[in-house]
């Protein structure tokens, strides 16, 4: 395949996974947000790899679009790496949030491209960090893709990027992880705070 190809297919298949998304699942992450904010909860967000890099940006977003108090754990890469140096990287999740007193009024939001999986041994610093989310009460959002993993069976709501093209699950993922975000901060149930260009005439 030449790469004029390459780019068309690839646009070709961000068509069809728009047309494929779940509306529902957004919908109803959009109402727990609405929810976590209107009870004074926090968001915690959380995402390794590329999934890291957008829980940074999709904090930002929260914070000064929606109003609501949100905070990623690799955001502090001290913290993060002194817990992975003494305890082990399985548990730096779990024990982040732990140091945070996540509560009941609390929501966790997950970006991965698998969810996470134990028995696989995939992402198991998500998966620990979601069964003690689970035992606080928190609710758990998501944006994953393949079938949706861990983070899909235990989610309040999960969006799941359909797999339209094997060879490019993660960057399809990763890439609309960002637009199902950027979709909710922008939405008129959500925005608190007018965006930059949009308020700029």
């Amino acid at each position: 395949m030449n790469e004029e190809d390459y780019i068309s297919a690839f646009l070709g298949d961000a068509v069809t996974i728009i047309n494929k998304i779940d509306r529902n699942q957004i919908q109803k992450m959009s109402q727990i947000l609405q929810d976590t904010r209107k009870n004074g909860g926090r968001l915690f967000i959380l995402g390794v790899g590329g999934g890291a890099g957008n829980a940074s940006h999709a904090v930002n977003d929260f914070r000064k679009i929606a109003g609501i108090e949100s905070y990623a754990p690799t955001d502090n890469v001290s913290e993060l790496t002194a817990r992975v140096n003494d305890d082990g990287w399985e548990t730096v999740f779990e024990s982040w949030l732990k140091g945070s007193r996540l509560s009941a009024k609390d929501c966790i939001f997950v970006f991965s491209v698998g969810g996470g999986n134990a028995e696989k041994n995939v992402s198991v610093t998500l998966v620990n960090a979601l069964r003690f989310a689970k035992d606080t009460g928190a609710k758990v959002i998501g944006v994953v893709g393949r079938d949706g993993g861990y983070t899909a069976k235990v989610a309040d709501a999960c969006v799941i990027i359909p797999t339209v093209n094997e060879k490019t699950i993660t960057p399809q993922t990763e890439a609309f992880q960002a637009v199902i975000w950027h979709l909710i901060v922008a939405s008129p149930a959500m925005q608190k705070f007018d965006m930059k260009w949009e308020s700029t005439k």
